[in-house]
């Protein structure tokens, strides 16, 4: 799939997914797409835990809170961030560079006929980022983030509607002329 063809095809994939298996290889390169990602003052504060054991997955599955897309999923790419890696005493840019690095990684999967979710909000409440960390052996000063479940879509992936060019963006000033 060429560059904008991939842009224009990803969309967030909430569904189960077959049981096709996604080769380790594969899964390296929608890595790698992350880890290449642009890194505030060059800090690459962000890493990744891949999770392919049957049994670890399902671990990480109902921590999440078991849904379709988590529960058959043949992996699941953990984000993690270590806060402290692109701090100055004025800027942090831990948040940018974590999510420069997810962006890439759904692009990728996508290019390589994946689907996959950013999936970060559920992390956020009953403590679950903290327990997949345990689950994982993540270090105490490093956060979970995101998690992309990645398979491959027993249905069609959709892109939501997006609002124009017009609607969103301008040249020189604000709404436009």
């Amino acid at each position: 799939m060429k560059f904008f063809e991939v842009i224009k095809a990803r969309g967030s994939y909430r569904k189960a997914f077959t049981d096709a298996p996604v080769p380790h290889a594969d899964l390296e390169r929608i890595v790698d797409a992350g880890i290449r990602a642009p890194s505030g003052y060059n800090g690459q504060s962000t890493s990744f835990v891949v999770v392919t054991d049957p049994d670890q997955r399902a671990r990480v599955a109902e921590i999440a809170g078991s849904r379709p897309v988590l529960n058959t999923a043949q992996a699941i790419i953990v984000v993690v961030m270590d806060p402290g890696a692109t701090a100055t005493k004025e800027n942090s840019f831990g948040v940018e560079d974590y999510a420069a690095a997810v962006e890439n990684m759904l692009l990728a999967a996508t290019a390589l006929g994946y689907a996959s979710v950013w999936i970060d909000g559920a992390l956020r409440r009953e403590n679950i980022a903290a327990r997949i960390a345990a689950e994982l052996g993540i270090p105490d000063d490093r956060e979970v983030r995101v998690i992309l479940p990645v398979g491959v879509p027993a249905e069609p992936v959709t892109q939501n509607t997006r609002r124009g060019f017009g609607k969103r963006a301008w040249f020189e000033r604000w709404g436009g002329e």
